[in-house]
């Protein structure tokens, strides 16, 4: 991968990724994108959550889930070998990701900060002017 003219190796990132794509991106589809699973030097866990680009993403974990996702504890080159040694969950991935999360770094939470506590000043309350329509 090249940046601003800099050749950068991104197998030597060794720490976790988390990899999702949608099965119906028409945007990121998700057989382009499985390849990155190989390209980093850490644990890769890639998920496939259905439907497309934003409905896929934004599929909050609900009683009534409307989509699921993939998952495989394997890698394979090709992404349908992936696919079909899949497990469905009929589930938001969002809360594989939330455990995948508390794997990584501890399930310790802690409370967020009120804006304009500590060192750092508000400018104004939200939405902020800089978002008003004249």
């Amino acid at each position: 991968m090249t940046l601003d003219g800099k050749a950068i190796d991104v197998g030597r990132v060794k720490n976790p990724m988390y990899i999702l794509a949608t099965k119906e991106d028409h945007i990121a589809p998700w057989r382009s994108v499985y390849p990155s699973t190989s390209l980093f030097g850490g644990d890769v866990t890639f998920v496939l959550g259905e439907s497309g680009h934003i409905a896929g993403i934004v599929n909050p974990p609900r009683e009534r889930v409307k989509y699921g996702y993939y998952t495989a504890k394997d890698h394979f080159d090709e992404p349908d070998a992936w696919l079909e040694a899949a497990d469905y969950t009929k589930a938001s991935w969002w809360s594989h990701w939330s455990n995948w999360l508390d794997a990584q770094g501890g399930s310790d939470q802690v409370r967020a900060r009120k804006p304009g506590d500590g060192k750092l000043s508000t400018l104004e309350d939200a939405p902020g002017s800089f978002i008003r329509a004249s």
